[in-house]
């Protein structure tokens, strides 16, 4: 039988595992710095609509958040699973876990869009949205969310080809995608007058294409490690529990963050909507230090889950201390020229003195926070990788409902302090959380080292049953 693309990538990966992080993280940095362009230049086109039209904008983005928050935290689990299993060389199961999440992908696609559309104005509501703004953050929420399918399943074909180590692809197909999501902005917005609308119609456009390049790609031209075999489907429990038990803590965690961001934009509006539409530009200009952090932990994720699935204990613990120094180094580096360059970043993306004005605090407020923001994407990935799925949803927990919303609150409401208090709120609960995910981190590969160290399969298999090559495992029989 004919080799399957990519067998050889494991064995490439554990001759040289720093390089093989950045050959994971770099494609996925370009493809993310793509998609930041995007924000950046998406956000400046609906800025030259109305300084109203931005912060309805904002508005959106908590739900947006939600549901592409809950999509990526079920990619994670999509990712770390088919890692595992080619790193324990059971190609089987890579095989059924990337079956499987075709149908997580169609399940979770129907329940998102179903649920946006008909509870979309009461949520718009219950984030504070002012009336005067509501139609038009609904014009755009309302046009997003028919086009959640081919958001959605577009980011689990891309969690699948990340899973088995192939991160080209995915980034040449979503930033080719990005890129026509630019060019279909202004005339969306402009040319045909549709204002927000427009911009969400062009987002819907070019994930639509992405989706139907990946279905080309996995199941017309095969170019994936992994085979479909839907006609011969099987459900297979064990499998969607071992995705769920890692991606749906994720999922909540993003779902924990998600309502942490309308709190947020209520306890601002509080202040003034000025401040609604600062934290959207610097959330924006947060992305330019937040990219790196997520596309080195994208990468290491992949590593962790293949050698735990490999039993390499001494690789596990290497990989993961170069990427969390290189990654706080980074971030370090990117917080002080942000510091210096806050007043001509803003001022890129609004000609209001009050919005520039609050952006600027904002950026230099938060920029302290980077590092630890840094620590803590880490620690969720690689846990992740190693199965462990909860303690980014304890840390999101802690972050946000017990640290940073009820400080923010007690500054607006009952302290009524000015609005740099409610980012020295977020900077609080930042570094407190990413110190205790430190500790985390520390304990939980220390059990996973033991674990393989004893010989034990992550995958709960006897150690050995899975010791097929990956070549060897392209030229097996298929199963019946």
């Amino acid at each position: 039988m004919q080799e399957r693309p990519g067998a050889d990538r494991l064995d490439r990966f554990a001759e040289n595992p720093r390089r093989a992080l950045w050959l994971l993280a770099m494609p996925i940095l370009i493809g993310m710095s793509i998609q930041t362009l995007y924000m950046i230049v998406d956000m400046f086109f609906v800025g030259r609509v109305s300084p109203e039209a931005l912060t309805a904008l904002a508005f959106n983005m908590p739900l947006v958040f939600l549901a592409m928050g809950v999509t990526f935290g079920l990619g994670t689990g999509i990712t770390a699973v088919i890692a595992q299993a080619i790193g324990a060389r059971d190609r089987v199961r890579a095989d059924r876990a990337a079956e499987h999440s075709v149908l997580i992908g169609a399940l979770v696609a129907a329940l998102t869009t179903g649920s946006a559309l008909v509870f979309g104005i009461p949520l718009l509501h219950a984030l504070g949205v002012p009336a005067e703004l509501v139609p038009q953050a609904w014009s755009y929420f309302r046009v997003l969310a028919c086009g959640y399918p081919f958001m959605i399943l577009a980011v689990f074909f891309r969690s699948i080809l990340s899973g088995e180590g192939n991160v080209k692809t995915p980034v040449i197909v979503q930033g080719a995608a990005t890129v026509l999501n630019i060019a279909l902005d202004p005339l969306f917005i402009f040319t045909f007058g549709m204002g927000v609308a427009g911009a969400a119609l062009a987002t819907i456009v070019s994930q639509a294409a992405a989706a139907l390049v990946f279905v080309y790609l996995l199941f017309v031209a095969k170019l994936s490690y992994v085979r479909f075999d839907l006609a011969n489907f099987r459900y297979d429990s064990a499998i969607i529990r071992s995705i769920c038990v890692i991606g749906l803590p994720a999922s909540l965690s993003f779902l924990v963050m998600s309502l942490g961001g309308g709190v947020l934009n209520r306890i601002l509006v509080e202040h003034t909507p000025d401040a609604v539409a600062a934290l959207q530009i610097g959330s924006r200009l947060d992305h330019v230090v937040i990219l790196p952090q997520v596309a080195i932990a994208s990468g290491l994720v992949t590593l962790v889950g293949m050698f735990y699935g490999a039993r390499r204990g001494d690789l596990l613990r290497e990989i993961v201390r170069y990427a969390m120094v290189r990654t706080i180094l980074l971030s370090v580096a990117i917080a002080a020229a942000f510091y210096v360059l806050a007043p001509a970043l803003v001022a890129f993306f609004t000609d209001s003195p009050g919005i520039h004005t609050l952006g600027v605090d904002y950026l230099r407020v938060v920029v302290f926070a980077y590092p630890f923001i840094g620590v803590s994407i880490l620690t969720g990935r690689s846990l992740q990788g190693l199965g462990r799925g909860s303690p980014e949803l304890w840390l999101s927990l802690l972050r946000v409902i017990l640290i940073s919303a009820p400080l923010a609150w007690a500054a607006t409401f009952w302290l009524r302090g000015p609005v740099q208090w409610v980012w020295y709120s977020s900077l609080i609960g930042t570094v407190i959380s990413a110190s205790i995910a430190l500790a985390w981190l520390a304990a939980g590969l220390r059990e996973a080292i033991a674990r393989v160290g004893r010989g034990e399969s992550p995958l709960g298999t006897p150690a050995g049953s899975g010791e097929l090559s990956v070549d060897s495992a392209a030229e097996a029989p298929e199963p019946a």
